[in-house]
């Protein structure tokens, strides 16, 4: 079998530009989010905005592992997903986690927090992510007695190319420089979801990280309770898992 690498990440982590990378390769298939629809469609956690399933989509966990086990067959594969979805089944799955290679991207809560609420105000506290993020962590920790590869959102915004070199290298991946650029396509996989990514289709590429607030009347940490609640809640689990990222590499 060939390799498989997920990246699990928290909504608004910039994910989704990271697997724009992956895709951008040409050398892995990709999948968007595949256990999405176990969470939001086969188990019917809630009902997610900016939300459609395309026909023909697998919504089981058996049936979802075993597409992403069988592209796997043919070719190497990348998939980034949320550990919220998974875990509890991951946990009582040794065989399936034993295939993947486990890598984990990380954002600031502070940021991810108030662009999450302009796209699902509703978000509940186990959908911010990064407290199953870190139990997944530690999770693969105790299970493989190896510290899985963490990578920051700034730092991949900020320095692309360097950390991209890095992540190629910490999962055995030949850095490709053309990955770094991309077109403004919908990529094959996204047509249900492309209400939460018109960030990353409007460019051509990662943008450097920035502070400035563009919508002064935007929702803010300090505007609204529950988002403090959320970040103070979440912040000691993103804190944990950035003591492991990764530098960039030249």
């Amino acid at each position: 079998m060939h390799p498989i690498i997920a990246l699990w990440s928290h909504p608004r982590s910039m994910s989704t530009a990271m697997e724009r990378i992956m895709r951008e390769r040409g050398d892995f298939r990709c999948f968007h989010e595949p256990f999405m629809y176990l969470y939001y469609v086969g188990d019917a956690k809630k009902a997610m905005p900016h939300f459609d399933v395309p026909e023909g989509t697998p919504t089981s966990y058996d049936d979802i592992r075993s597409m992403l086990l069988d592209a796997a067959q043919e070719g190497p594969v990348f998939f980034k997903d949320m550990s919220y979805y998974i875990l509890d089944r991951m946990r009582e799955d040794l065989e399936f986690s034993d295939s993947i290679t486990h890598t984990f991207l990380i954002r600031d809560p502070a940021k991810s927090l108030v662009s999450y609420y302009k796209l699902d105000p509703n978000f509940s506290l186990e959908e911010v992510g990064i407290e199953t993020q870190y139990q997944h962590f530690q999770w693969l920790q105790e299970t493989y007695g190896t510290t899985p590869v963490v990578i920051e959102a700034a730092d991949v915004q900020n320095d692309t190319d360097g950390m991209i070199r890095a992540y190629c290298n910490a999962t055995g991946m030949e850095f490709l420089p053309h990955s770094l650029q991309w077109g403004d396509e919908v990529p094959k996989g996204w047509e249900g979801v492309v209400g939460w990514h018109g960030d990353v289709m409007g460019s051509g590429s990662i943008k450097k990280d920035s502070d400035k607030n563009t919508d002064p009347s935007a929702v803010t940490l300090d505007s609204d309770p529950r988002l403090r609640a959320c970040y103070d809640h979440h912040r000691p689990f993103y804190e944990a898992l950035q003591r492991h990222k990764l530098t960039p590499l030249r």
